[in-house]
């Protein structure tokens, strides 16, 4: 009979299979809406934005896990934690940094934020496409980043007055002060702009602001404080992982008309917490021992989940030079397309291989010797 308490080191397979989708989804997504690219394709990955959310509930989900169960049992040790965030995310996100600043040739358009928002992780803040559409998938990053710093503190606080169980109160007002920051956004700084550049505004204002796009992150860190906190709702929940994810493709279906607009009013309310929730059911039912996500096992996506924050640093540079290079091919060929995913999982796997590996390797050996002292 399979443990219904999973260590948080154990690999998680359901949850590889999910991280590999998401990157494929974003991929596509941008493949279509930024260079040139089979129509077929760009029909299929019209939703793909939402892979950025599945992302967020991930990653609230894993990074949750490790400082509740800090609390449970030594306690938060901030030291550790930042420590794994900096060598996990900078190495190779100070390499992609110098590609973009020193080789103008590799930009996959025509302009760059100020290097300082990069490098502080508030590139997301005020970003106008216009003139820094460069790179601007690093708005992501800086969210989480910025959560990340935020998060940590707060749940430091929490466990120093002893008021843990405190954390689904704040989680809840967290996620419901989503739609009132939304709404009043949208109600002061987007409607104004009704005019030609409204879509640059709805881009600034209200997908790239952090304060928007929380839903996800929350949503992560609401299932890991279940599962640590909660474990009689953990257990009851496992026979049921397979509902749970017929559920999440509903929702997400739903939330593909809702979304149909991405500007509209209804989508930038409600679709975000509704995508939101469709991904944290599927991450929910993924990792649950009934489901068949957690059961099933694949090299081939485990291998994708690793080099998938690789693959999304670089993949923009690697495409902008591959349909560059290759002259002799139709730009949207499904030929062109082969060879952009072939040159972005190569270069995804030298950088991990040359930049993340070594670097993790480090991580461990500092954070070992931190917990020796």
């Amino acid at each position: 009979m399979m443990n219904s308490k999973i260590s948080i080191n154990d690999r998680l397979h359901g949850l590889d299979h999910l991280r590999a989708f998401a990157i494929i989804f974003v991929f596509i997504y941008h493949y279509g809406r930024l260079f040139y690219a089979p129509q077929s394709l760009i029909s299929i990955g019209k939703f793909g934005w939402t892979g950025v959310d599945l992302f967020f509930v991930l990653s609230g989900y894993l990074i949750a896990s490790n400082l509740f169960a800090g609390i449970l049992t030594k306690g938060i040790n901030l030291r550790v934690f930042f420590t794994k965030r900096i060598f996990r995310i900078i190495p190779v996100y100070l390499v992609m940094l110098l590609l973009y600043f020193l080789l103008p040739s590799f930009r996959e358009r025509e302009g760059l934020a100020p290097l300082w928002k990069y490098l502080t992780f508030t590139q997301n803040i005020g970003l106008d496409l216009r003139h820094q559409g460069t790179f601007s998938h690093a708005w992501s990053l800086c969210i989480e980043e910025q959560f990340y710093l935020i998060f940590p503190l707060i749940l430091w606080i929490l466990v120093y007055f002893k008021r843990v169980n405190k954390i689904f109160i704040l989680l809840f007002i967290l996620f419901l002060s989503g739609f009132i920051f939304r709404l009043c956004i949208w109600t002061n700084f987007v409607i104004p702009f009704n005019t030609d550049n409204f879509v640059i505004h709805w881009y600034k204002w209200i997908y790239y602001l952090t304060i928007c796009r929380l839903d996800g992150l929350i949503t992560g860190v609401l299932i890991a404080a279940i599962f640590e906190f909660k474990p009689v709702y953990r257990m009851r929940i496992q026979p049921f992982g397979n509902h749970l994810l017929i559920i999440s493709v509903l929702i997400l279906i739903a939330a593909y008309y809702v979304c149909e607009n991405e500007v509209s009013f209804s989508a930038s309310i409600f679709g975000f917490p509704l995508v939101s929730l469709g991904y944290g059911l599927m991450v929910l039912g993924a990792l649950c021992s009934g489901s068949l996500l957690y059961n099933f096992r694949s090299s081939v996506t485990r291998k994708i989940a690793d080099l998938s924050f690789a693959i999304y640093l670089s993949h923009k540079i690697v495409l902008h030079l591959s349909q560059s290079v290759y002259f002799s091919l139709e730009k949207d060929s499904w030929m062109m397309f082969a060879i952009g995913v072939l040159a972005t999982i190569t270069v995804a796997y030298l950088l991990n291989i040359f930049i993340e590996k070594p670097f993790l390797k480090v991580r461990n050996i500092a954070i070992r010797r931190m917990n020796f002292k």
